[in-house]
């Protein structure tokens, strides 16, 4: 545990949770009226540990939190999924609503800046279950082989929104499939990233994987499939992730740019409620120099008629 203090007598303790990747923080309450020196503090600790957890900050509503993540940039909603009424950027997961994302992933790494860094309100949870789980990508990169990290430096995939929604669950209703389609894939983006990108503040080099990466460029489907899937299990190594078990009122600010999460999706029926703000990113950079791009953003009437 590390303890800093700011010119305002601030005291923060930071407990790491996990040996590669996340950090409990205590002693904030949590709100745009940080003082200057604990919010650099605070964003200091996150591209250490890339997740940051805060317990009993039940004093934030949804304005509270969008105001808060003003600190660490600018808030932007989700280019497809309505936002939250009231609000100008909240996203909000309800699985009475089908919001459950169990499935890992980047958040929306389909278009070419995606979000820097998100920031997780827990409203309503489960008595039991709806754990979420994060993995550092950068020490799934570190921890590769050498003849492998060789490899990846120079490969490129194209990530999209229209992936499959129900290859990793075990029921899908009609009626969630077509909402996926309507809303989610309302607008149909593809883009290419590199396998692997350069933190624009750490200089780390991470993996950018996850549910909306498609395939691989230059290689056949089958070969794609499959190394994918070998680098996704390398990213998922246990050794490599942190699990939280949430409270009511607690927050989680992750980098965006550094990680993958994953919401257990094992509470049945019981009620959770989540709301999600993230902060605006910039195209990632390759580890030779050249930037992530969106080649397709078009409605999805237009990819039907095109016979996608």
């Amino acid at each position: 545990m590390s303890t800093v203090q700011s010119n305002q007598a601030v005291q923060l303790e930071v407990s790491r949770v996990a040996g590669r990747i996340g950090a409990e923080v205590k002693g904030v309450r949590l709100s745009a009226d940080l003082d200057p020196e604990t919010a650099a503090v605070l964003r200091k600790e996150l591209l250490k540990h890339k997740v940051l957890f805060f317990r009993g900050q039940q004093h934030l509503d949804d304005a509270g939190q969008e105001a808060l993540a003003g600190l660490f940039g600018r808030p932007v909603a989700h280019p497809t999924v309505p936002i939250k009424d009231g609000t100008s950027y909240l996203l909000e997961l309800n699985s009475a609503h089908g919001g459950r994302a169990d499935s890992w992933h980047t958040d929306v790494t389909f278009v070419a800046a995606y979000p820097q860094a998100s920031i997780l309100r827990a409203v309503v949870v489960p008595e039991y279950g709806g754990d979420t789980v994060w993995a550092n990508t950068a020490a799934a990169y570190e921890k590769l082989p050498y003849s492998l990290r060789n490899l990846v430096d120079h490969l490129w995939a194209v990530h999209s929104n229209e992936y499959d929604y129900a290859a990793h669950r075990e029921t899908v209703s009609e009626a969630s499939a077509r909402h996926h389609k309507d809303v989610f894939v309302s607008t149909y983006y593809e883009t290419e990233h590199p396998l692997v990108h350069v933190h624009p503040e750490t200089g780390e080099r991470s993996l950018i994987l996850g549910h909306f990466a498609k395939k691989i460029i230059g290689l056949s489907s089958a070969d794609s499939a499959e190394l994918l899937a070998l680098l996704q299990r390398h990213v998922t190594r246990l050794e490599n992730t942190v699990r939280w078990r949430w409270s009511a009122g607690d927050v989680v600010i992750w980098d965006n740019r550094a990680t993958q999460h994953y919401a257990i999706n094992d509470y049945g029926d019981q009620h959770r409620v989540v709301r999600r703000v993230t902060i605006d990113g910039e195209a990632p950079v390759s580890v030779d120099g050249r930037r992530s791009f969106t080649r397709v953003a078009e409605p999805r009437h237009k990819q039907a008629q095109a016979g996608k």
